[in-house]
């Protein structure tokens, strides 16, 4: 009985562990609203500093009158319960967890003009009903 209850343990760990994903900036993982505003200063902060803090961004666009726009995201989401119960899952799971997305509008000399820190909950559907 001792050695079903370690393997029951083990196999337990491994779904738990393995049921978690995260993707996107990895510098944004510790970040929130307040700290990204006491890093960033508007017309001080420059385009190196914001790479240097932050990485590249996962997306870069022009606004009509040629400013940069750089797109910075992050998102880790854990499985829920339902996808751990066989068959059923096929039919329905999903995972949950928080979305992170910080965007900044460069000016003409490459410093900060603007910028916009969010953090939302999201879920992730899957499976035959949930499409």
């Amino acid at each position: 009985m001792k050695k079903f209850t370690c393997y029951a343990a083990a196999i337990a760990a491994v779904v738990v562990l393995g049921a978690c994903a995260s993707a996107g900036t990895e510098a944004l993982r510790k970040e929130s609203e307040s700290s990204v505003q006491q890093k960033m200063a508007v017309g001080k902060t420059t385009k190196a500093e914001v790479r240097a803090m932050f990485g590249s961004p996962i997306k870069t666009t022009f606004t009509d009158n040629g400013l940069e726009v750089w797109n910075f995201e992050f998102s880790n989401v854990s499985a829920d319960a339902l996808s751990y119960v066989p068959i059923v899952n096929m039919f329905g799971g999903s995972a949950s967890g928080k979305k992170k997305e910080l965007v900044v509008l460069f000016d003409e000399k490459d410093v900060v003009k603007r910028f916009a820190m969010s953090e939302a909950d999201v879920v992730h559907k899957t499976g035959i009903f949930n499409q």
